[in-house]
């Protein structure tokens, strides 16, 4: 993987998010350094979902600025993913749009101990399994920051501690994450920020 410059990839002023009518959250400041981990916590409806989102450019913030250095993969709870397709399929149709080859699917599948279940029909995971795939698909994007919304969820113990060690190769090749989670994610953040209760 290619070195990546020092400096920040994410950073975000006085930041704020309306869904509907509702304001989620006002005057956040965070900012997380290239090539380490940042983690949201906080309790459900508190917005770190709704952050993700505005990260990715799927949601515009209703205040504040939001400064993105490098490409972003979302990996959140929506599949994308053709249920009728195999596991390995659908990796590979994404993949074949983020540059990737059939190699580096073969990879991050067999990474996540997904490679037993390659010719599975999408729509026949478990939701721990589908939690794997979706976070499969934006690890072997390459992209510099990924975004990972609940990466632990649903995981059982081995499979959690596959996310974990994914995600720690990533970051010592040079890739930022950001975790938004409830639960540990076996892995130290170089920063936090705690969304607090709903607003």
């Amino acid at each position: 993987m290619e070195e990546r410059q020092a400096g920040p990839a994410i950073s975000i002023e006085k930041l704020a998010c309306l869904r509907g009518q509702r304001l989620v959250f006002s005057g956040l400041d965070w900012r997380v350094e290239r090539g380490t981990l940042g983690l949201l916590t906080g309790p459900n409806g508190a917005g770190k979902s709704s952050l993700l989102r505005i990260l990715a450019g799927l949601l515009k913030p209703a205040g504040g600025r939001a400064d993105i250095a490098g490409s972003v993969a979302l990996a959140d709870e929506r599949r994308a993913f053709d249920p009728e397709s195999s596991v390995e399929k659908a990796l590979r149709f994404w993949g074949a749009i983020d540059g990737c080859s059939a190699a580096d699917t073969a990879e991050v599948l067999t990474e996540l101990g997904l490679d037993t279940l390659a010719e599975v029909p999408v729509r026949m995971l478990s939701t721990g399994q589908t939690k794997r795939a979706v976070a499969a698909r934006a690890l072997q994007s390459g992209a510099d920051i990924l975004l990972m919304d609940e990466p632990m969820n649903g995981l059982d113990q081995p499979s959690a501690e596959r996310m974990a060690t994914a995600l720690a190769r990533r970051i010592a090749g040079g890739q930022t994450i950001i975790v938004a989670s409830h639960i540990p994610i076996g892995l130290e953040p170089a920063t936090i920020l705690n969304m607090g209760p709903p607003a």
